[in-house]
């Protein structure tokens, strides 16, 4: 009576938003009334598997759940009918929801209700369940959006109307919320949901969404946002007392569970995805829909979720198209994690879209890097697993920090570019620490042989054969690691000198290899004269083994910038050179001493194949020291 009094004395607009509010309120019924159809059909065609649990969604939507779970249980199919205890009640009270959603956008839009109206009576001819029965064919047809007329399609077509009018008449913005027939203690927790969808609004840049309406529905407070584009993604939150109801409907289960994730903080029980068909929804006609219900200690505790609430949606709006994206680049999982770094840290994955998305990374790698990753190649082949997350977060953040400042997508390239070419110098320092191993092992070899003449000048028991077998395992073992970098190498273009520095400890390994062999021939009666002088030149190799060491380990840094790091390279590769000489002449010394003496042939031939063995090794080592200089300075002059 308020209502005609109100209309009659030529105020009919102050009772539209209550007239929407309740069809918004009834759209959310009728929804959950034509899943509790199919649910009925379903458990009345195989009564032998559990029937599908809708009591979240009628909780949140103000449909008695217990009435709803003796509905389904007791559902059966006989002759081509369904039978059900109230099922004739149910069905009009569907009706009576649409009717009130009819009512509510003809008081806003008389074209658009009139059109909806002339189109009901045909859908509700059929709409009766007389005697608690409804033939198969029916439940089918009033749910289904394919084929003719059906309650699904004019409530979908209603809804639509209905969030057209409620944004055009609402009664007052609240924090930018769309808001009618609020109470006095609706707006703060408007405001807080509200203050989470400002807080990373901007994030969305140029798409579409996030528009938000709130209305009071009887002891219940509806906040819905519309996301973005999709029809079938919505968020809608009830609020009653500190109670939260989240329901999420998706068609991608994926993104439906992300945003369960972000909300992780708060204990929050989640329903399980369940899936839901309706034909004209999604690429094969289904979607995904979850509840989640947090009850809160206060209202404090309250508002802190719906903030958070809203600050997560904006990570929702192209998330499974930033994954695609992301696919193209790393790992399938890496991606996901990726999205949610971006998430967590405010950052989000809209920008990186807006700038080209996996193009924006390609153009980078073609200038920065195009002989380094090949056309197609993911960027974790080159740079690693985790440094191609660790990238890729880079990417995502430069790409927003970018839109955010207004700076252009030529320095934002720029950006990117620089970022990989220092990633790629990183993965050049990862083959110089396999080469640093290398150099650990010549040092190995270089000791043993040391020690296998420091025990023959001591007049101890020594062991040729046991230091022939380990130089061998050690050599061996170098040959299986330069096999593996020559392939990392191959694979990432890597510098040619690295290559070379691979061959020339490869080599001098093999030379130590060899000196090891013929130590462990030497005969037990040695001049003690010539010991000395072999031990002179172990010391000088395993003096340039760890020279070289120690410059390889200085040169992984020199691209940092670290000028010390490149004194300490330098240093020890001129150490490197002076031991060289030191081989050299201890190498003559003992010739000289061989030729000169009297020894027998089998004995001389031993000591100098040693002596030069262990001088063509310090060669080899002087020759990478080279190549390490090379490496240095092209470092430095980058």
């Amino acid at each position: 009576m308020k209502a005609l009094i109100t209309e009659h004395l030529g105020y009919g607009e102050l009772i539209l938003p209550s007239l929407i509010a309740k069809g918004l309120a009834a759209n959310d019924r009728a929804k959950v009334r034509m899943s509790v159809l199919q649910a009925l059909l379903q458990h009345a065609l195989h009564p032998t598997v559990e029937p599908m649990d809708l009591s979240a969604e009628c909780r949140a939507s103000g449909v008695d759940a217990k009435a709803v779970r003796r509905l389904i249980a007791e559902a059966r199919a006989s002759d081509g009918r369904i039978t059900a205890p109230g099922l004739a009640r149910f069905t009009e009270t569907l009706r009576s929801d649409v009717q009130a959603m009819l009512d509510a956008v003809a008081a806003g839009d008389t074209i658009a209700g009139k059109k909806a109206a002339e189109r009901w009576p045909a859908i509700q001819a059929g709409a009766t369940a007389a005697d608690d029965q409804i033939a198969l064919d029916v439940i089918a047809a009033l749910t289904s959006l394919a084929g003719s007329d059906s309650i699904h399609r004019l409530v979908m077509d209603l809804h639509k109307e209905l969030n057209r009018l409620s944004a055009a008449c609402a009664e007052e913005t609240v924090n930018g919320a769309h808001a009618y027939g609020l109470l006095p203690d609706d707006r703060p927790m408007v405001a807080a949901f509200m203050r989470g969808v400002d807080r990373t609004r901007a994030l969305k840049f140029n798409h579409p969404g996030l528009e938000t309406s709130a209305a009071r529905s009887a002891s219940r407070l509806i906040i819905q946002n519309d996301l973005g584009t999709t029809d079938a993604h919505v968020i809608v939150v009830t609020v009653e007392g500190t109670s939260v109801i989240v329901t999420h409907t998706d068609i991608h289960r994926a993104r439906a569970k992300f945003l369960t994730s972000l909300l992780d903080r708060f204990p929050v029980r989640w329903s399980g995805l369940d899936r839901r068909n309706a034909e004209g929804i999604g690429e094969d006609s289904g979607f995904y829909l979850t509840t989640g219900q947090y009850e809160a200690e206060s209202s404090e505790r309250r508002d802190a979720f719906l903030e958070a609430v809203g600050a997560a949606l904006v990570f929702l709006i192209d998330w499974n198209k930033a994954r695609k994206e992301l696919r193209s680049l790393a790992d399938r999982a890496d991606g996901v994690r990726i999205l949610d770094w971006a998430a967590r840290n405010q950052i989000g994955h809209r920008a990186f879209l807006e700038l080209g998305g996996s193009s924006l990374v390609a153009a980078a790698v073609r200038h920065a890097a195009a002989t380094r990753i090949g056309f197609g190649e993911r960027l974790s082949a080159a740079l690693g697993r985790e440094e191609t997350v660790d990238f890729l977060k880079t990417v995502l953040r430069v790409s927003k920090e970018a839109l955010i400042e207004g700076r252009s997508v030529r320095v934002v390239r720029d950006e990117i570019e620089a970022d990989l070419v220092r990633r790629l110098e990183r993965t050049d320092n990862t083959l110089l620490t396999a080469i640093l191993r290398q150099a650990g092992l010549a040092r190995e070899i270089a000791a043993r042989i040391g020690q296998h003449v420091a025990g023959q000048q001591a007049g101890g028991m020594v062991s040729g054969p046991a230091l022939a077998a380990l130089a061998q395992r050690i050599e061996q073992k170098a040959d299986r690691m330069v096999l593996e970098t020559r392939n990392s190498i191959a694979r990432l273009d890597a510098s040619p000198t690295i290559l070379q520095l691979a061959n020339a400890m490869e080599a001098t390994i093999d030379e130590l290899e060899q000196a090891a062999f013929i130590a462990s021939l030497l005969p037990a009666n040695l001049d003690p004269v010539v010991l000395p002088l072999i031990a002179n030149l172990c010391a000088a190799a395993v003096g340039g083994a760890e020279a070289l060491a120690s410059g390889i380990s200085a040169a992984v840094d020199v691209p940092e910038g670290q000028h010390v790091d490149t004194e300490d390279a330098l240093a020890a590769i001129t150490r490197l050179a002076d031991l060289e000489h030191t081989a050299d002449s201890a190498e003559r010394t003992l010739t000289a001493r061989v030729l000169c003496g009297h020894f027998e042939i089998e004995t001389a031939l031993s000591v100098l194949e040693l002596a030069r063995a262990l001088e063509r090794a310090s060669d080899g080592m002087a020759v990478a020291a080279n190549l390490l200089h090379t490496h240095v300075m092209a470092d430095l002059s980058i």
